[in-house]
C-alpha cells in the first residue's frame, strides 16, 4: 500500500511539474484597402487572421470616402495591406486619423509599373508610389492596376506572406506554405489565360471598357483595351473623347464592349446607342463580386473575365 501511495504521489508531482503549454497567439487583425487584396490575404493567412476590406465587393476604390467605422477598424488593425502606386490617395489621411500602429504593407512593391503615358491612350494621370511599408514616396505617373497581370499577383502574394510571417513569426511556416500553394495555382492560371487568348487572331483582340484598368492585362495577354475614361473613375470623359472612341470603333470594327462591375453605366450606354453594339457583359477590374457572384475571388475573376472577353472579341 505504501508503494502504491508513493507512486501516486510521484505521478501527481510529475504532472504538476510539466511546463505550461504556450498559448496560441490571437489571430491577426488584417485590414486591406480593397476586396482583391482581402482575398489574397485570406489565401495566405487561412484561419490565422480576421480579414476586413475597407472597400468591399462591387465598390469603387478610386472614389471611396472613409467613415468613422473605417477609422475605428484601422485603429484596431495589426496589419494594413494596400495596393500602392497611387491607388488609395485617401489612405494616408485615414491612417493618420486612426493613429494606426498597424504594420503597413504595400502589395505592389517590386512590380515593374506601367507608366500611364505608355499604357493608356486616353488619359494622363498623377499617382504616388510607396515604399514596401506603405509610406508615400516620390509622386510618379504609374498605372496602379498591377494585379491584372497574374505574375504581378504572385509578387503581391509573396509580399503579403513575408509581412504576415514577420508580424506573426510563430506561424511563419504556415503563411509561407499557404503562399507557395496559392502561387502554384496563379502560375497555372496565367498560362491558361495566355493560351486561351492566344487562340484568337491578333487583329480581333480589341476591347472597349469603362476605364483604363487593363493595361497590365493588355501587356501580359495581348489584348488591346480602349476606354473613354482614364485610369481613375472620379470624372467623366469629355464629349470629344467619346466621339473619338465611337469613330475608332466604327473604323476598326470593334464590337467587344464591356461594363465594369464598379463602373458608370451611362457612358457605355451612350457608346452602345451610338454604335448599335450590344454590351458584351461585365468585367471585374478593381473589385470582386459579392459571394455567390461570378467573381468572388481573384482566381474566379480571371476565370470569368477571360472567356467573356474571348466570346465578345470573336465578333470583331
Amino acid at each position: 500500500m505504501k508503494h502504491l501511495l508513493a507512486l501516486c504521489l510521484t505521478l501527481a508531482l510529475g504532472f504538476t511539474a510539466l511546463p505550461a503549454r504556450a498559448e496560441e497567439p490571437a489571430p491577426l487583425k488584417i485590414v486591406t484597402s480593397f476586396s482583391i487584396l482581402a482575398d489574397m490575404a485570406k489565401n495566405v493567412a487561412g484561419a490565422r487572421a480576421t480579414i476586413t476590406s475597407l472597400v468591399g465587393p462591387d465598390a469603387d476604390a478610386h472614389v471611396f470616402e472613409p467613415g468613422p467605422a473605417d477609422v475605428a477598424m484601422l485603429a484596431e488593425a495589426d496589419v494594413l495591406i494596400i495596393n500602392g502606386l497611387g491607388f488609395e490617395p485617401w489612405l494616408v489621411r485615414l491612417a493618420a486619423s486612426a493613429k494606426s500602429k498597424a504594420k503597413f504593407v504595400t502589395a505592389s512593391f517590386g512590380v515593374n509599373p506601367i507608366d500611364l503615358e505608355e499604357g493608356h491612350h486616353h488619359h494622363h494621370g498623377h499617382g504616388h508610389s510607396h515604399d514596401k511599408d506603405g509610406h508615400p514616396a516620390v509622386p510618379q505617373d504609374f498605372d496602379p492596376h498591377a494585379w491584372q497581370d497574374l505574375r504581378n499577383g504572385i509578387i503581391y502574394v509573396r509580399n503579403i506572406a513575408d509581412a504576415l510571417a514577420e508580424k506573426d513569426p510563430a506561424n511563419a511556416t504556415l503563411y509561407l506554405a499557404n503562399a507557395e500553394s496559392y502561387i502554384t495555382e496563379l502560375k497555372k492560371l496565367h498560362e491558361w489565360a495566355r493560351a486561351e487568348i492566344g487562340r484568337l487572331p491578333k487583329e480581333k483582340r480589341k476591347v472597349i471598357t469603362t476605364h483604363d484598368a487593363f493595361a497590365y492585362f493588355s501587356k501580359a495577354y495581348g489584348v488591346e483595351f480602349l476606354s473613354p475614361a482614364g485610369a481613375g473613375t472620379a470624372s467623366d470623359p469629355s464629349a470629344e473623347a467619346l466621339a473619338r472612341l465611337v469613330d475608332q470603333m466604327r473604323r476598326e470594327n470593334i464590337r467587344a464592349l464591356f461594363m465594369e462591375n464598379m463602373g458608370n453605366p451611362r457612358m457605355m450606354e451612350t457608346i452602345a446607342r451610338e454604335t448599335g453594339i450590344e454590351n458584351g457583359g461585365t468585367l471585374y477590374s478593381d473589385a470582386l463580386s459579392a459571394p455567390g457572384g461570378p467573381a468572388p475571388t481573384y482566381v474566379a475573376m480571371f476565370r470569368h473575365n477571360v472567356p467573356v472577353l474571348i466570346e465578345a472579341m470573336q465578333k470583331n
